[in-house]
């Protein structure tokens, strides 16, 4: 049984090394195919690594189309007589096609998203040490900024996802949760299943009455009553810009504080 396996796979390499052997020579189309065809899986197997740690919004299938462009150069390119594996050779190409295509289509200035990440760091660490969400003021301090700067961070974070709430968050041991989930209203009976956990119910009962009343007056009009951030904006009399400034913050506390709790 041992011999037939190692048997077929022989054969296998062969014919591989064959169609390797004939692109090499002619540079047919049709033998670009079917090596395509043959190394897809090692595609699907990098695009998989790539997808690791990458927001729910990243489809799967989106990077794999964008792996097989890397395929398709690395056979182009590649040196069949330099005598090493075409695997090792294709995996850093079609890495670096998923790579360079999300970044093409990220339009966030990479400032922005590192200002992001400073800022949720900060918003995690206030809301563990006061035990409610910071104040601009408090976070202004705390970033080093001003708090004409943050508000600006704020303003440009809320241009970059206003469905921030649609966001996966990796809670440890393999478990996962949307912030949309967790933002239920509590009036409203929802099916059996979800009244499983009472322990988490209770968790984000507590973490949304931990906001801040504009805070949570902007996450309800928005996400219960249907409001456009404009039309909120009217309900408090401050202006559209300012309601996005509120809403970001609100999403990154709301978080830090639930992603606080369930870690620990």
């Amino acid at each position: 049984m041992v011999t037939a396996t190692v048997g077929m796979e022989a054969s296998v390499e062969d014919e591989v090394l064959a169609l390797w052997e004939r692109y090499r020579d002619a540079h047919d189309p049709a033998v670009r195919e079917q090596l395509i065809l043959h190394y897809a899986p090692l595609v699907k197997y990098v695009a998989g690594r790539v997808a690791v740690g990458m927001p729910a919004s990243v489809d799967h299938a989106d990077l794999v189309s964008y792996g097989i462009f890397g395929l398709m150069d690395a056979i182009e390119k590649f040196d069949l007589a330099r005598g090493f594996k075409f695997e090792t050779y294709a995996i850093t190409r079609i890495r670096g096609a998923i790579i360079d295509e999300l970044r093409s289509v990220d339009w966030v200035p990479r400032s922005v998203r590192a200002k992001g990440r400073k800022l949720e760091a900060a918003v995690q660490k206030l809301e563990s040490a006061l035990r409610r969400s910071p104040t601009d003021e408090e976070l202004a301090e705390e970033l080093g900024w001003t708090v004409d700067e943050l508000q600006d961070a704020l303003a440009r974070l809320s241009m970059t996802s206003v469905a921030a709430l649609d966001e996966v968050l990796d809670v440890g041991d393999g478990d996962r949760i949307t912030l949309v989930d967790t933002l239920q209203d509590l009036n409203v009976v929802l099916p059996e299943e979800s009244f499983d956990d009472q322990e988490t119910k209770q968790l984000l009962r507590q973490t949304i009455t931990r906001l801040t009343e504009r805070e949570q007056t902007v996450l309800g009009l928005y996400y219960f009553e249907g409001m456009t951030l404009a039309q909120v904006g009217e309900v408090l009399g401050v202006t559209e810009s300012r309601v996005c400034q509120i809403h970001t913050k609100a999403v990154m506390s709301l978080r830090a504080k639930i992603a606080d709790k369930l870690v620990a």
